[in-house]
């Protein structure tokens, strides 16, 4: 029989909103990403078809412009929940500003992708070399906005595409902001083969529940990690209030 030595206890990380956030973001690239490559190489199928599919090509468009909108909506309550959210979606998180955050940075990178470290670095929430990439990738969810409703400007008068119209000369026009738009799908393709695979290595390795964690909200921490997480919240708790004084 097989057991754990460590104490564990279960603490709340996730929120409703930031996994409700988190599946549907990731539904959306599915589709952006599936939509988005018929749009740029088109097969057969959608060119040359009998007359009563020939809207296909069309479905197609219009299924990435809906998912679109989703997905920008989608990500700006994302950066309102940055500021409104619990200690682990708060956007500081993902700015390394501070010196402990610098140095699980570089732990992190010792013991997942140099491994020449083999103790597991403790983080409740995202550890400081994940927070990067998140944020790495947040940019890239404005910039693949800005592109795409740049592009769609030109053959919408929708407010929320013109908003997007005067960035197109700014990249040196429409072929680059398509050229950029298009790369960035495949900085999301591989992104996701990435993320998937270091969250079971994680959940493998840490043994914290990552996965479920996503679905749940809660994870697995040991009893001594905890504790020293909930007497730093309280410290900054308390000196919040002391500034509001």
């Amino acid at each position: 029989m097989r057991s754990r030595k460590k104490r564990l206890r279960e603490v709340y990380v996730w929120e409703l909103p930031v996994r409700f956030f988190h599946w549907l973001n990731a539904l959306c690239i599915v589709i952006l990403c599936i939509t988005g490559y018929l749009i740029a190489d088109p097969p057969a199928i959608l060119t040359e078809s009998e007359a009563n599919f020939s809207y296909w090509f069309g479905t197609i468009r219009f299924i990435h412009f809906v998912t679109a909108f989703v997905f920008f909506f989608n990500f700006m309550f994302r950066i309102y929940w940055g500021f409104v959210g619990n200690r682990y979606s708060h956007w500081n998180n993902f700015i390394p500003l501070k010196k402990k955050q610098w140095q699980e940075f570089f732990d992190v990178i010792k013991t997942d992708v140099l491994m020449i470290k083999n103790k597991p670095v403790e983080s409740i929430g995202h550890n400081t070399l994940a927070s990067v990439i998140y944020f790495a990738s947040f940019c890239a969810f404005l910039l693949q906005c800005i592109t795409g409703f740049g592009i769609y400007a030109k053959m919408s008068k929708s407010l929320l595409p013109q908003l997007f119209a005067w960035t197109i000369p700014l990249m040196g026009g429409d072929l680059m902001a398509r050229q950029i738009h298009h790369f960035l799908m495949w900085f999301f393709v591989l992104f996701a083969i990435v993320h998937v695979y270091l969250v079971f290595y994680h959940d493998y390795i840490e043994r914290r529940g990552v996965t479920s964690s996503m679905i749940g909200g809660w994870k697995f921490i040991e009893e001594e990690v905890a504790i020293d997480e909930e007497v730093n919240e309280n410290a900054e708790l308390a000196t919040k209030a002391a500034q509001h004084k």
